[in-house]
């Protein structure tokens, strides 16, 4: 643990340096969207004085990595508002709709995925794991338009987008706008999920120790729940924290199409108006989380698996 998490400590720094230079590398200066377009350049070195673009490279940067640590993310140059507190508001929609995401795509690959290899030599088989792949050739923007269509616009079922302005205040409400958001990355998740399901159960199904176990009177689900699940589920938690970790980044794409109020539309919005400091603090919040979810993922597998701590301190079982 205390490796992993200093693993994850060096990994964050790394982030946040390739972040300060990407930012840096962006045409004109931070200080530009302070000033109007016929500023004189006393404005110009107070904005830059302002903004700290003034400063050498280096100051910028300890400047830079002291207040991610902190996470003093500063004010927004547009709203002025604070850009932690905004992204907070922001989190209360994309966590909600990645994770219950994520518990759809759960629900619907595992049995499905199980099934596949179980059942690959009958028709249900097949069809399931052709379905799996077509769902992982479709663009999840596509899926959100055709949802959109067929239980929004033709069924009338749920909103074609947006969020209630008072957020969570009335929990049904936000979920049955969520609903077609959830429901479209869901199904596209699912799809990716499953592949690696059918795959991980495959290989239990021709392992040694299943085999054994059927041989001393086990039946076949009976060998396959004992022993076979939690051999297979080391490999898919990796690929899940994986999945987990592209889904929250594309909820970029999810927020546009169905407006969202979300942690995306707010990245979207932030570049078009070159407002640096809520372009810097997005792409904070979202590399520490997706590093989290990595971090996660490993501490997970370890507790599952034994053999990767006797390996990873060196002991053996």
């Amino acid at each position: 643990m205390l490796r992993r998490l200093v693993i994850l400590l060096i990994s964050l720094l790394f982030a946040a340096v390739v972040l300060f230079v990407l930012l840096r590398l962006l045409p004109g200066d931070p200080a530009n969207a302070l000033v109007g377009v016929g500023a004189t350049p006393e404005q110009i070195a107070a904005a830059r004085q302002q903004v700290g673009s003034d400063l050498p490279l280096a100051s910028q940067f300890i400047s830079f990595v002291s207040s991610m640590a902190r996470f003093e993310l500063g004010n927004s140059f547009v709203s002025k508002a604070p850009v932690a507190g905004e992204i907070l508001d922001r989190l209360t929609v994309t966590v909600p709709l990645t994770l219950l995401a994520f518990t759809l795509a759960l629900v619907l690959a595992v049995p499905l995925g199980i099934v596949a290899a179980v059942r690959a030599d009958r028709w249900y088989g097949v069809v399931i794991s052709t379905v799996s792949q077509l769902g992982i050739a479709i663009p999840v923007f596509w899926v959100g338009i055709l949802l959109v269509t067929v239980f929004a616009i033709n069924l009338k079922l749920f909103p074609s987008g947006g969020f209630p302005r008072q957020g969570w205040a009335d929990p049904m409400d936000a979920l049955r706008d969520l609903a077609l958001p959830v429901l479209t990355v869901g199904i596209v998740m699912a799809s990716s999920v499953l592949r690696y399901v059918r795959s991980a159960t495959q290989d239990v199904l021709d392992s040694d120790y299943l085999r054994t176990a059927r041989a001393l009177g086990s039946g076949h689900l009976e060998a396959l729940v004992r022993h076979g699940i939690r051999n297979g589920a080391v490999p898919v938690i990796s690929i899940l924290g994986i999945e987990l970790a592209s889904t929250f980044l594309g909820a970029v794409v999810v927020e546009k199409v169905f407006a969202l109020p979300g942690l995306g539309s707010m990245l979207l919005l932030a570049i078009s108006q070159r407002d640096y400091p809520n372009v810097q603090g997005v792409l904070f919040t979202s590399t520490l989380l997706v590093l989290l979810i990595g971090f996660a993922a490993d501490v997970i597998q370890r507790l599952i698996d034994p053999r990767l701590r006797d390996r990873s301190t060196g002991g053996a079982s």
